[in-house]
């Protein structure tokens, strides 16, 4: 049985939760991960860009802030007990990314029968996010991104520090955490993750 066979059977109709700095390549390892699974990819920063939301909403993430939580719960959270989605795991970029907000999300997905069963962090270091945004930046693959400016990468690091590390941290205690070195290829990252899932599968 391969990789993917015996993660699949183990996650059913569950979640997994990729977290990372800014350019870490959760999208990239999130897509490759939802392909293999089967699974629906849900990013909360694509909802919210995607949505119909209030003006301060936009000026904060455009300057490459969050927004605030209890707008986040409202407009984020009713994605994830979508009807089209129902029996199908699911595969989430960065859900829940300020401390408070993993409580919310966990309940809304145990709510939705797409339980988390782990949280993925691709571990990069600031020298590496900004010679990503400059690879981006040259390729232009990210589209026309506000907050991708070079002078908004200190505020979204500073953001992910004071509070993306606290829920990090929370789902640390929970044990359902995996920390993955992010600094190689995109392949060598994602068997890392394929790796990491099937040991919690197999376990």
């Amino acid at each position: 049985m391969n990789n993917t066979k015996i993660i699949s059977e183990w996650l059913g109709s569950g979640s997994i939760n990729v977290f990372g700095m800014p350019f870490a390549g959760k999208d990239t390892q999130g897509r490759h991960l939802a392909k293999d699974l089967g699974a629906v990819r849900l990013g909360g920063g694509e909802i919210l860009r995607n949505s119909v939301i209030p003006k301060h909403i936009t000026e904060l993430t455009n300057a490459g802030k969050f927004a605030p939580t209890d707008d986040y719960i409202r407009i984020v959270l009713p994605y994830l007990s979508k009807r089209e989605f129902e029996g199908k795991p699911l595969v989430l970029s960065s859900v829940g990314r300020w401390k408070g907000e993993e409580e919310g999300v966990m309940s809304a997905l145990e709510a939705a029968a797409h339980p988390l069963k782990a949280v993925i962090h691709l571990e990069i270091d600031e020298s590496t996010v900004r010679e990503r945004w400059r690879e981006s930046l040259h390729i232009g693959d990210r589209g026309q991104r506000a907050d991708d400016a070079e002078h908004l990468l200190d505020t979204r690091l500073n953001e992910y520090y004071t509070k993306t590390i606290p829920v990090l941290e929370t789902y640390e205690k929970l044990g359902l955490l995996e920390h993955v070195s992010g600094l190689g290829t995109k392949e060598q990252t994602y068997q890392q993750i394929l790796k990491l899932l099937q040991n919690r599968a197999s376990a």
